[in-house]
């Protein structure tokens, strides 16, 4: 039999919500985590709890997006966060952390792959090897003690392909159970492969985006989902994408910008974040920098 609800009136629960808001010591200047996006902290109010669908086509950035924000959450609100990954490795994603904070390009970390990276750098060395190691190894050993409080924040989870929402959630649930704090963001990236692979990309679609928005409901956090949009042409309005996915509280798209991409040096991108839904605040669009060499976007 499904569980009994208890029903209080609006007035009881009123009180209570005043109660938690005269708690409330701190003065912020937006209701949700920040994001480390001044742009995006005021068009969003903030990453508040809710489904934040992330569209745009592949090569775009989505994923370098998505992992930054989440680092950003970490460091600026110390609240545990969670990237599930069903296609990038755990290390390509560490390597991408270390070249957006130390400034190296992805290729320089790559090919320092003989010191044998492991968690978040740190070569396994012995002896006085370490004397050896060349100046931009030991930036990058610098920059992981620096940063070592909130990447202790972050959990990095590789799906298998048999994965279900019901996985993602249990294994949020570890998290919370282990840190004892409910997560500032949990970020789910290719989520289409959560669905059957036998069904097209439109028919899953609202499948999944029903799933993964009750998750974030029972988890009372923010999640961002990506979601290719392998249609993606020229002169085709991002704000289609508005109606076909009603599940989500906010959606946002990604699309190059070709003619501000032209003012900037190969391979570096301009890309615009149109904000085409939001149940909490504006929409819009968002102007960025993307330096795919280092994994980082920055506001333009």
């Amino acid at each position: 039999m499904p569980e009994k609800l208890t029903l209080r009136s609006e007035g009881t629960e009123l009180d209570a919500i005043l109660d938690e808001l005269q708690r409330e010591q701190q003065v912020k200047e937006i209701s949700g985590e920040d994001s480390g996006f001044a742009n995006l902290n005021r068009a969003l109010d903030g990453v508040l709890p809710g489904l934040y669908l992330l569209i745009g086509p592949p090569g775009v950035g989505k994923t370098c997006f998505a992992k930054q924000l989440l680092d950003q959450v970490a460091e600026r609100n110390r609240a545990p966060t969670i990237f599930f990954s069903f296609a990038e490795s755990k290390k390509e994603l560490r390597i991408r952390t270390l070249a957006r904070l130390s400034g190296l390009d992805n290729r320089e970390i790559r090919r320092g792959s003989a010191y044998l990276l492991h968690w978040y750098g740190v070569p396994r060395l012995g002896g006085n090897e370490a004397e050896q190691l060349p100046p931009t190894w030991e930036k990058l050993k610098r920059m992981v003690e620096e940063a070592r409080s909130w990447l202790d924040a972050i959990y990095l989870v590789e799906c298998q392909r048999s994965w279900s929402v019901a996985q993602i959630e249990s294994q949020v649930g570890e998290v919370i159970a282990s840190t004892g704090s409910k997560p500032g963001l949990v970020v789910i990236d290719d989520c289409q492969r959560l669905g059957d692979l036998n069904q097209s990309m439109e028919a899953r679609m609202p499948l999944i985006v029903e799933q993964v928005q009750q998750a974030a409901m029972n988890l009372k956090a923010p999640l961002i989902a990506t979601w290719p949009d392998l249609d993606a042409t020229s002169g085709v309005l991002p704000h289609r994408w508005n109606d076909r996915i009603p599940g989500a509280d906010v959606v946002l798209t990604m699309e190059k910008d070709l003619e501000r991409s032209q003012k900037l040096t190969e391979p570096n991108q301009a890309i615009v974040l149109h904000i085409v839904k939001n149940r909490g605040g504006e929409k819009g669009r968002l102007a960025f920098d993307f330096f795919p060499s280092f994994s980082r976007f920055k506001e333009a």
